[in-house]
């Protein structure tokens, strides 16, 4: 009888290991789904700021960015202690799927940095079309103007120090009663 009892336990002890693996394994899956949402959510919260700052751009844009660090921050914060949960799960149940755990969440971090610099640059490059529908110049615009007021202005002083000099040369001027042309002699004087 002592036997039988024996091998009850260590069935149910094996049978508890491996149940426990898989609730692990699944939960470290749960955790890979909710980084995916918090991605979708933060993607389709930074469309939705994206769309509603294109009529007020120029007051929104700082509160938009704002706005988007906070809820990245946020998710980050999230996903750190979802991470800290999903690591002291795997790790004190089974070793081996821990590291495969890690990996991917590794993979799914670089995956949202990844998708969140693409977001970054659709963003930058829907306030720059915004920008430049409502007439606001772009900074290469800024430095060829500028370019082209230096230039007037180094020729506009060329053009006021040739008047000084022109103005400073003395004009030949003719003494007093003397005319510039000579008289021809007149018949009276001839005779």
């Amino acid at each position: 009888m002592a036997k039988k009892t024996a091998k009850k336990k260590v069935s149910k002890k094996t049978a508890t290991k491996t149940s426990s693996a898989y609730r692990v394994q699944d939960n470290a899956h749960e955790i890979w789904l909710a980084g995916l949402g918090a991605f979708a959510l933060a993607q389709e919260e930074g469309i939705n700021l994206v769309r509603k700052g294109g009529k007020l751009v120029n007051e929104r844009t700082g509160q938009v960015i704002s706005e988007s660090s906070k809820l990245f921050e946020r998710l980050v914060d999230e996903g750190k202690k979802l991470e800290g949960k999903g690591k002291k799960m795997a790790g004190d149940a089974v070793g081996g799927v821990r590291s495969d755990v890690e990996g991917r969440v590794d993979k799914a971090r670089e995956s949202a940095r990844t998708n969140w610099d693409k977001l970054e640059k659709v963003f930058e490059d829907r306030v720059a079309r915004a920008l430049s529908r409502l007439g606001v110049p772009t900074s290469d615009e800024i430095q060829e103007l500028s370019k082209r007021v230096q230039e007037l202005n180094k020729r506009v002083a060329e053009l006021a120090r040739a008047q000084q000099e022109v103005a400073a040369k003395p004009a030949r001027k003719t003494p007093p009663g003397t005319s510039t042309t000579k008289a021809a002699p007149s018949a009276s004087s001839a005779s």
